[in-house]
């Protein structure tokens, strides 16, 4: 008997692009004031619907969990400036409607301070929680961190299964880098390709995250800052997986070094 396939589904961008798609924003007088012409509330629950059913089609999933963020996010508590350049920004007009319908007509998670990243990364590496075989389904190159299956529509080639070593490199990855669009610095003057040149000696000589994190450390020091710096990056980069969650406090278990 073959084991069910379940597509744990970034709800958050699906409602965010379907919002986004079904509504335009037309300066009718030339003056800069714009009035924003959304599609029939109908078509764009037909719209959210379709594109759901054709995730779990090209999943090949039996069933579908829509995981969405908490309106609380457990990393200002870390770092209070996490997101907050997103301050302000407009959001579409339909997009509380499109969250809406997913929890009245789909199998929804949510859990209180918890992204809908976290929310994928605990349910896909949960042993007991959902029985089978588990896909995240996401556009966010974030994801990477978790080990198991991920299918990223947009791409070519959308379907790759990211070991635990890999994850965790993509974690200390992130940790130098930052993410400018989450509002988190990462270590001064540390791209992706140099990130990738201090990292990947201790992986392909088999030493690991350990190795890996002293070097993150170092490459912090190096620019005048501390461990403690490093560390908030580190935590507030990582997306949980199941051992990240207390479940009876309901609250993260913050990251600690492989060391430690």
């Amino acid at each position: 008997m073959m084991s069910k396939r379940t597509a744990l589904i970034d709800g958050d961008i699906v409602a965010y692009q379907i919002s986004a798609k079904g509504q335009l924003s037309i300066d009718w007088d030339g003056n800069g004031e714009k009035v924003i012409v959304t599609e029939n509330e109908l078509i764009i629950r037909d719209m959210v619907r379709a594109t759901v059913e054709s995730l779990m089609e090209r999943t090949a999933s039996d069933e579908a969990i829509i995981c969405l963020s908490d309106d609380a996010n457990w990393r200002r508590a870390v770092y209070p400036p996490y997101k907050t350049n997103r301050k302000g920004l407009p959001k579409p007009v339909l997009l509380q409607d499109c969250r809406q319908f997913l929890r009245d007509n789909f199998r929804t998670y949510e859990r209180p301070t918890l992204e809908g990243d976290d929310v994928m990364g605990i349910l896909a590496t949960h042993p007991k929680l959902i029985p089978g075989e588990k896909v995240i389904v996401s556009i966010d190159k974030d994801m990477q961190q978790i080990p198991g299956w991920l299918f990223n529509p947009i791409k070519e080639n959308p379907s790759v299964f990211i070991t635990e070593d890999g994850a965790d490199y993509y974690h200390l990855q992130q940790t130098l880098t930052g993410d400018y669009i989450d509002g988190y610095p990462g270590c001064p003057g540390v791209g992706p390709k140099k990130a990738q040149r201090i990292l990947e000696d201790y992986y392909n000589l088999g030493i690991g995250a350990k190795g890996a994190w002293r070097k993150v450390v170092e490459t912090y020091e190096s620019k005048g800052l501390t461990k403690e710096d490093a560390l908030v990056q580190a935590r507030i980069s990582r997306i949980c997986r199941w051992t990240d969650y207390d479940y009876k406090r309901k609250e993260v278990k913050l990251w600690n070094p492989p060391m430690a």
